[in-house]
C-alpha cells in the first residue's frame, strides 16, 4: 500500500519505527529507492544509546549513500516524516519507573485508588498481591458535590427538606448538581505548597463528580500552577467519564508518565541537528493507544501506553481487511514476550476503560488483548497436565536454545520440531554472540521431560510427540480468548480471517486457525514488522468527548447538533494546529447509549440514516440476543476528528489478486533447502521444502507441508494447507479437515491437557451465552452466575467458577434431580430448582438443569449441563430474600424443589408464576416485584444450557462418545491425583481446629490424612441449627473445601468431582452446616461460608484469618435498591503480609464507585478509607480493614449483615488477631448532639434524612511473633510461588470479561 509522497518531497525518505520490548523495527520508504527494512535490538548500550535514533542513522546511510558516524547529530532535511511507536510509557508503567507524583482528591477518599475495586487479582492466591499505586503521597481537599436527586414521588415534605441542603449548581451541559461543601481554597493552597516544598513537581487531581462538575478541579489546577507545579493532570480534562477510581487512576498515570515521556523526547530530539523542531518540513509524529498519530509535542503519557501494539492493529486492519470480501479480521500478533489479539470489521474497535500493568486507564484505546506470553512462554508438566505459560522466559535468559541456561519454551518446541530453520536464524548466541540456536540442549531437555511424563503415566510418548503436544496445548489455550473476543460481540469465530504477524505468528497461525475453525489466514510481507508498517498507514486523529445525560429522542436533536458542532470545531482546530490540511479532515460522531436501568453502554457510531436508537437496538440485539422496552439514555457524546494521511481509496489487499493473478504450482526446484519437520497429524517427521518468499512470484501456489521464509519471518504450512503468493501478502487456505482418531482405552497426557481446555471452553461458552441473554443486573452486569457440565452420573466435569461459593456445589443439585427424575426425562426437558435440600446454596441462586441425550436415543443420558444464577428479587420478608431478621425458610422467597421449566418444548410459565407468587402468601412477606426479570433470566439460563448441549454434541461428533467420556473420567482422575499428592506432602496426619460465629455458634473440624493420599473431614461437634439465617447447606461446605484445597495446592488444576474424591466428609445432620429444610440460610452463603474456610486454613496452619465475612449492606427507597459487599483485611502468612482493603476467600465482588452510587441512589458516600493499624500485628502483619460511611439524603431503610463483630480474625503462630469490625448508626436528634448507636452484626432499621451508617470491616490476623520464634507443626508450607504480580501490557474487552468472572461473590 503506497504512502502518498508530495512531488516536492520526492527526494526525501519517510521513516516509521516501532520500538518494541526486544527489537526495534524500522521501515523506510521513498519513491526513488523503494523500501528498506532495519531490525535492531531495542537495548544495546555497548553499540548505541538509543535504538530508534540508530535506526534513523542507518536509514539515512542507505538513503544518502553517505557514512554517518554514530553520535553525530542527524540532519532531518532529507526526512519527509518520522513516525514512531514506543514502549517508553509502557516500560515505565511495568517497571514502576515514572515521576514522583502527589494525588489530590475529595475529603474522605484519599485511599480510593489504593482500595480500587476491592477485588484481588487472582481468586485462589493466599498471598494476595495488589498492584502498587503510582502516587507516593495523597492529600484531601475539603469540598463536596453530588448529583441532584429528583424522584420523590408524592412526598412533597421530603422534597422540600432535601432542597434545604447546600446550593444548586449547573454542571457540564446544564446537568443539575448540588454543592454540599464549597471548596476551601486557602487550605488547598497551603497543602499544595507543603507538597511542593517536599519536592513534588507532578500533580494528579481527581475530585468526586468532577467529570460532570469540573469547577473545583479547575480552581485547584490554577492554584497548583501558581504554586509552581510543572505537570498537572486533571481527571476531568483527560476523560470526562463517570467513575472516580478509574478517572483518578488515569490522572495519576498521566502525571506519572508524561514527564518520563517528555524526558525521552527531549533526549531523542538532541540526537538531531537543531532538535526535532529545527526543520518544519520534517513532520515528527508518535502513535497513540487509540491507533492515531499525534504531533510529538502533543504526545502524553496516558495516550502512549499501547503506542507500539496500536501500530500493529492499524497495520493488519489496512493490509488484511478487504472491503470487496467483507470478512472481519482477527489480528494475531505473536512475538517473543507477548501475544496480542484484536479484531477489525471495517472500523476500529475502541475500549474506554482498561487495566494496564495493574493500573486502570480511562482513555480511548484500541481493543487489544494480551492473551499469552508469546514464544517465550515456559513449558511445564504439573498435576498430570501439560501447561504453557503464563510465566515467560523473557529476553533474559530467554528460551533454552538461546544458550543462556533458560527453560523450555514454545520457541524451543518449534526448534525441536524443525519448524524453525536453525541455519536461517541469526547466529548471535553464546558467550561470543556468534553461535547458532542450540538444538542439542533442547533435545536433551525434551528427552528428560518425556521420561518424567512416561514414568508417571506409564505411556510411551516420544520427545517429538511431547513437544508437538505443548504446541497443540498452546494453540488450544490461545483459542479460548480469541473465541471470547469474537463471540462476546455476537460474531461467529469461523466467519473471520486470521491475520498473523509478529516474529512467531507464522509458526502457529495455520494450526491456530484450524483449532478456531477459521478457514483463511493472511500473512503480510512485512508481518514481522507490521507494527512499524502500521505507522506508515495511520492517520492523525484527536478524540474529544463530554458527558451528556439526556433521554435519546427527536426532542433532543437540536441539543445534539449543537454539542456535535462544538466538539467538531474543537477537533478541527486541534488538527489544524498539528499541520493537517483542511481538505484532509473528516469527523466521526458517536453517542454512548444504554437502556435506562442498565449499566451496559454501547458506543454507537453515527449510522448512515442518522438513527442512533435503531443502530443501538440492532447492536444490542446482536451482542446480547435481546432488547428492553426501557427508554434509551445518552451517557456521553464523542467526536473523533481524523486527518487522513492518504485521501485516495485503498487498494484491495487480496480479492483483486485472487481474481486476476494466475495460479502457478511452485516449481519443483524452487526450494533452497529441506528440513525434517514433525507434524502431529502425521505422527512423524516429514521432509518439507523451504522456500525464500522473495523468490516466489505473485500467483505461485505452495502446498503444505512447507516453510516460507524471509529475513524476518517463518511461515509454517501444515499438510492440507495451501498458500497463494499475492503481491503484498501470503493468502493461505487452511483446509479444515477431520480430527485424528484417538484410542478410547488409554490416556494420552497431551490429549488430556487439550480436553481440559475443551471442557472448560464449553462451560465458558455457556457463561457468555447466559451473560448475553440475561437482563438482570445481577447476572448480566455483576455476572453473579456459574455454568458447568457434568457426566452421565451427575458428577462435575468442568465448572467456569465465577463464584467461589458455587465451586462444585451444582453437582449435588444435578445428582438430586437425576435421582428424583430417573426414568421420567425426555430430550429437550429442562428442570429448575433452588432448595438447599436439593443441592442449592441459598434461594436466590436458582439452578437450571438439562440432560444431554445420546443422539438418536430417548433414554440414554450422556451428559448434563447446568447454569446457576442469582436472582435479585424472588420475594421474601419485606420483599427481601436476604433479610437480616429472616429465621425461617419461608421468609427467604420463592422455593423450588424440582419443577419442569421446559417440557415437550413448552416453557412452563404458569407453574413458575405460581411459585414466585406464592412467596408473598406468608406473614410480612412480599412476592417478587420483578417477575418479568425472573422469567427472562430463567429463559437466558435455558439458552446457556442449549449452548452447552449443542457444543457437547459437536464434541461427540468430533471425537465419538467413547473418547469424550473416557477423557471426562480421566480429567476427574487428574484432579484427584493432584489432591492426593497434596495430602501426601503432610507429615502431620491429624489436624484439628475450631472457630466461632458472632452468635456463639462453633464450627469444629478434625482432618485425618491417610497414607494413600485420602483424608477425612469431620465436622462433628459443630453447633446445632441456628435460629438465624447463618445456617449453611452441605453444598456450601463442599464448595469451601474445594476452594481451600485449590488455594493450598497453589497451582492450576481442573476443578471437578475428582477434587473431593479422596475426601470423606462428615457433617452431622441438624447442625448449622446441615440444617433442616425449614432453616433460613441466606447468610450461610455469605458469612458462614467464610468461617468454614477459616476453620480449614486454621487446621492446616496455612494462614492467619482474613476478615471472615462479606459485610452485606443494602438500602431501600421506594422502588430503588442499592446493595453491595465490602472488603476488609486479609490474613498474613509465613512469607507474606496480609493485604489491606481486599475481598478474601469466598467472595470477590467489586464495590460500588462513589459517583455511580450517588447517581443511581439518594445516598452520599461520605468516606471510604483504610483503617490503618486494624490488621493484627506479627512478624508479618495482617491486612487492614476499611471505613465506609453512607449518609441518607431521603428517608430509607437499611439492612446490614456482617461477621467478626464479636469474635476476632485469628492470628497464627504468635501473630495477634485482627481488629473486630463494627456497624454504627449515627442519628440526627433534636439536640445538636448526634446519637451514635452501635448495631448488632445483623440489623435492619429506618434511616431519617441526614442519618449516617458507618461500617468498620475487620482486619486480618498477623502471622508469627518478633519476640518468639514459633515453629509450624510439620514441614509443609503453602505454595505461594505464583503470588508474584504479573502484568500484561494490553487488557482490552476480553480481559475485562475474564476479570469480571473473578470479581463476584
Amino acid at each position: 500500500m503506497p504512502i502518498r509522497v508530495d512531488a516536492a518531497a520526492s527526494d526525501k525518505v519517510q521513516i516509521c519505527i516501532d520500538r518494541g520490548g526486544t527489537f526495534c523495527d524500522v521501515i523506510a520508504r521513498s519513491e526513488s529507492k523503494g523500501d528498506h527494512l532495519v531490525k535492531l535490538l531495542s537495548v544495546d548500550p555497548s553499540n548505541y544509546p538509543d535504538a530508534p535514533r540508530e535506526g534513523v542513522r542507518r536509514v539515512l546511510e542507505w538513503f544518502t549513500g553517505e557514512t554517518i558516524p554514530r553520535n553525530t547529530p542527524l540532519d532531518t532535511s532529507r526526512i519527509e516524516s518520522l513516525r514512531m511507536g514506543t514502549t517508553v510509557a509502557t516500560n515505565a508503567l511495568l517497571e514502576r519507573k515514572g515521576e514522583n507524583v502527589a494525588f489530590v482528591t475529595t475529603k474522605g477518599f484519599k485511599d480510593a485508588l489504593e482500595i480500587g475495586t476491592q477485588t484481588r487479582p487472582h481468586l485462589f492466591q493466599l498471598a494476595i498481591k495488589k498492584p502498587d499505586v503510582l502516587y507516593t503521597e495523597s492529600i484531601e481537599v475539603d469540598e463536596r458535590v453530588a448529583p441532584e436527586w429528583e424522584d420523590f414521588g408524592d412526598d412533597n415534605a421530603v422534597a422540600e427538606n432535601y432542597k434545604q441542603t447546600g446550593r444548586l449548581a449547573s454542571g457540564v451541559n446544564g446537568v443539575q448538581m448540588r454543592v454540599l461543601k464549597e471548596l476551601d481554597q486557602e487550605k488547598a493552597e497551603r497543602d499544595l505548597k507543603a507538597l511542593y516544598d517536599k519536592g513534588y513537581r507532578s500533580l494528579a487531581i481527581a475530585l468526586v463528580h468532577s467529570y460532570i462538575y469540573p469547577d473545583h478541579e479547575q480552581i485547584i489546577e490554577k492554584i497548583a500552577e501558581k504554586v509552581g507545579f510543572e505537570q498537572i493532570s486533571t481527571s476531568s480534562s483527560l476523560q470526562s467519564m463517570i467513575n472516580l477510581v478509574s478517572r483518578g487512576s488515569s490522572a495519576t498515570a498521566d502525571a506519572y508518565l508524561t514527564p518520563e515521556v517528555k524526558r525521552y523526547l527531549n533526549g531523542f530530539s538532541k540526537g538531531f541537528a537543531g532538535g526535532l523542531d529545527a526543520n518544519d518540513s520534517c513532520r515528527v509524529s508518535f502513535m497513540q493507544s487509540d491507533g492515531a498519530l499525534c504531533d510529538h509535542r502533543q504526545f502524553s503519557g496516558l495516550k502512549a501506553i499501547l503506542s507500539g501494539p496500536a501500530g500493529g492493529v492499524v497495520g493488519f486492519a489496512k493490509t488484511s481487511f478487504d472491503p470487496k470480501d467483507g470478512a472481519p479480521v482477527v489480528g494475531f500478533d505473536m512475538g517473543g514476550t507477548s501475544t496480542d489479539v484484536s479484531r477489525y470489521g471495517g472500523h476500529y474497535e475502541h475500549v474506554f476503560e482498561t487495566t494496564t500493568a495493574g493500573v486502570t486507564i480511562q482513555t480511548p484505546q484500541l481493543d487489544i488483548n494480551t492473551v499469552a506470553a508469546g514464544g517465550g512462554s515456559i513449558l511445564t508438566y504439573r498435576n498430570g497436565l501439560l501447561a504453557v505459560g503464563p510465566e515467560s522466559a523473557g529476553a533474559h535468559p530467554g528460551p533454552a536454545c538461546y544458550r543462556k541456561g533458560g527453560p523450555l519454551t514454545v520457541t524451543d518446541a518449534n526448534v525441536f520440531l524443525g519448524r524453525i530453520h536453525i541455519d536461517s536464524f541469526p547466529k548471535i548466541f553464546g558467550p561470543t554472540e556468534d553461535l547458532p540456536l542450540d538444538y542439542w540442549i533442547v533435545k536433551q531437555k525434551f528427552e528428560t521431560l518425556t521420561k518424567e511424563i512416561n514414568k508417571e503415566n506409564k505411556s510411551e510418548l516420544t520427545p517429538a510427540q511431547v513437544a508437538a503436544g505443548f504446541i497443540n496445548v498452546a494453540d488450544t489455550s490461545m483459542a479460548r480468548p480469541i473465541r471470547a473476543l469474537t463471540e462476546q460481540r455476537g460474531h461467529r469465530t469461523g466467519a473471520h480471517i486470521l491475520s498473523s504477524f509478529g516474529g512467531a505468528g507464522g509458526q502457529h497461525a495455520c494450526a491456530l486457525a484450524r483449532v478456531l475453525g477459521i478457514p483463511r489466514v493472511i500473512v503480510h510481507k512485512y508481518s514481522s514488522l507490521l507494527s512499524a508498517f502500521g505507522m506508515a498507514l495511520a492517520d492523525v486523529a484527536v478524540d474529544n468527548s463530554e458527558p451528556l445525560h439526556l433521554q435519546y429522542g427527536q426532542d433532543v436533536q437540536n441539543v445534539l447538533d449543537e454539542r456535535f458542532d462544538a466538539l467538531k470545531k474543537l477537533g478541527h482546530d486541534q488538527l489544524i494546529a498539528q499541520g493537517i490540511h483542511e481538505s484532509a479532515i473528516r469527523f466521526e460522531q458517536y453517542l454512548n447509549l444504554r437502556y435506562r436501568g442498565s449499566d451496559t453502554r454501547i458506543m454507537i457510531r453515527k449510522p448512515k440514516d442518522g438513527d442512533y436508537a435503531a443502530a443501538f437496538i440492532a447492536q444490542h440485539k446482536r451482542e446480547f440476543a435481546f432488547n428492553l422496552e426501557s427508554p434509551i439514555d445518552i451517557e456521553n457524546i464523542r467526536v473523533r476528528a481524523v486527518g487522513l494521511v492518504d485521501e485516495e481509496d485503498e487498494p484491495s489487499p487480496f480479492v483483486h489478486d485472487l481474481e486476476t493473478l494466475p495460479q502457478n504450482p511452485v516449481a519443483k526446484d524452487a526450494h533452497f533447502a529441506t528440513n525434517e519437520i514433525f507434524f502431529e497429524g502425521e505422527d512423524k517427521y516429514v521432509t518439507a521444502p523451504l522456500y525464500q518468499l522473495q523468490s516466489l512470484a505473485p500467483g505461485t501456489v505452495v502446498s503444505g507441508p512447507a516453510v516460507l521464509l524471509d529475513k524476518t519471518q517463518t511461515i509454517l504450512l501444515h499438510p492440507k494447507n495451501t498458500a497463494r503468493i499475492l503481491t503484498n501478502c501470503v493468502y493461505i487456505d487452511v483446509g479444515l479437515g477431520q480430527t485424528t482418531e484417538l484410542d478410547p482405552n488409554t490416556v494420552d497426557p497431551i490429549q488430556l491437557s487439550i480436553f481440559a481446555h475443551r471442557f472448560m471452553g464449553i462451560a465458558e461458552s455457556m457463561g457468555r451465552a447466559l451473560q448475553k441473554t440475561a437482563i438482570s443486573l445481577m447476572i448480566k452486569e455483576r455476572l453473579d452466575f456459574s455454568c458447568a457440565i457434568f457426566g452421565p452420573d451427575g458428577q462435575l466435569v468442568a465448572n467456569a467458577p465465577n463464584v467461589p461459593v458455587h465451586l462444585g456445589s451444582m453437582q449435588y443439585a444435578v445428582q438430586f434431580q437425576a435421582e428424583k427424575r430417573k426414568g421420567q426425562l425426555r430430550p429437550g426437558d429442562i428442570l429448575v430448582s433452588n432448595k438447599p435440600g436439593a443441592g442449592g446454596t441459598h434461594l436466590p441462586d436458582i439452578t437450571v438443569i438439562q440432560p444431554v441425550f445420546e443422539q438418536g436415543s430417548d433414554t440414554e443420558i450422556v451428559f448434563w449441563v447446568a447454569s446457576r444464577g442469582h436472582h435479585g428479587d424472588i420475594g421474601g420478608l419485606q420483599g427481601q430474600s436476604m433479610h437480616p431478621e429472616a429465621v425461617e425458610s419461608w421468609q427467604e422467597g420463592a422455593s423450588i424443589m424440582s419443577t419442569f421449566l421446559v417440557r415437550d418444548g413448552n416453557f412452563n410459565l404458569e407453574e413458575i408464576t405460581e411459585i414466585f407468587d406464592a412467596a408473598g402468601q406468608y406473614p410480612d412477606c412480599l412476592a417478587s416485584r420483578q417477575l418479568d426479570v425472573n422469567i427472562s433470566d430463567l429463559k437466558a439460563q435455558c439458552s446457556a444450557c442449549a449452548v452447552g448441549t449443542s457444543q457437547i454434541g459437536d464434541l461427540f461428533d468430533e471425537y465419538g462418545k467413547q473418547v469424550v467420556q473416557h477423557y471426562m473420567g480421566a480429567i476427574r482422575n487428574n484432579a484427584e491425583l493432584a489432591v492426593r499428592s497434596f495430602f501426601k506432602q503432610h507429615d502431620r496426619k491429624v489436624l484439628t481446629s475450631e472457630d466461632y460465629l458472632d452468635d456463639g455458634s462453633i464450627l469444629r473440624l478434625k482432618i485425618q490424612i491417610q497414607d494413600d493420599g485420602s483424608a477425612s473431614f469431620d465436622f462433628t461437634g459443630t453447633t446445632l441449627e441456628s435460629y438465624s439465617n447463618l445456617n449453611a447447606p452441605p453444598a456450601i461446605t463442599r464448595s469451601a473445601i474445594i476452594y481451600c484445597l485449590r488455594a493450598l495446592i497453589g497451582t492450576d488444576m481442573p476443578l471437578n468431582a475428582g477434587v473431593l474424591a479422596p475426601v470423606d466428609l462428615t457433617i452431622p445432620e441438624n447442625t448449622i452446616l446441615s440444617p433442616s429444610p425449614y432453616a433460613a440460610v441466606c447468610s450461610g452463603n455469605t458469612e458462614t461460608s467464610q468461617r468454614i474456610v477459616d476453620v480449614i486454613f486454621k487446621a492446616f496452619e496455612a494462614t492467619a484469618a482474613g476478615q471472615g465475612g462479606m459485610n452485606m449492606t443494602g438500602f431501600d427507597y421506594k422502588q430503588y435498591y442499592y446493595g453491595e459487599t465490602i472488603c476488609g483485611g486479609a490474613g498474613a502468612g509465613h512469607n507474606w503480609k496480609g493485604q489491606s482493603a481486599v475481598h478474601v476467600n469466598m467472595t470477590n465482588t467489586r464495590v460500588g464507585d462513589v459517583e455511580i452510587i450517588e447517581k443511581r441512589f439518594p445516598l452520599v458516600l461520605r468516606e471510604f478509607s483504610i483503617r490503618r493499624g486494624s490488621g493484627g500485628k506479627g512478624k508479618n502483619d495482617g491486612g487492614d480493614g476499611v471505613h465506609r460511611e453512607y449518609q441518607a439524603r431521603v428517608p430509607m431503610r437499611a439492612s446490614l449483615n456482617g461477621e467478626r463483630r464479636v469474635t476476632q480474625p485469628y492470628g497464627m503462630h504468635g501473630g495477634n488477631p485482627g481488629s473486630r469490625g463494627a456497624n454504627y448508626w449515627i442519628r440526627n436528634s433534636e439536640t445538636p448532639q448526634e446519637r451514635r448507636i452501635k448495631l448488632k452484626p445483623a440489623s435492619a432499621f429506618n434511616m431519617s434524612v441526614g442519618d449516617r451508617v458507618v461500617i468498620h470491616t475487620p482486619g486480618g490476623g498477623g502471622y508469627g511473633s518478633e519476640e518468639i520464634e514459633h515453629k509450624q507443626n510439620g514441614t509443609w508450607k503453602p505454595n505461594t510461588e505464583s503470588s508474584t504480580v504479573q502484568h500484561t501490557r494490553a487488557n482490552g474487552s476480553v480481559a475485562e470479561w475474564q476479570a469480571m468472572q473473578n470479581n463476584l461473590d
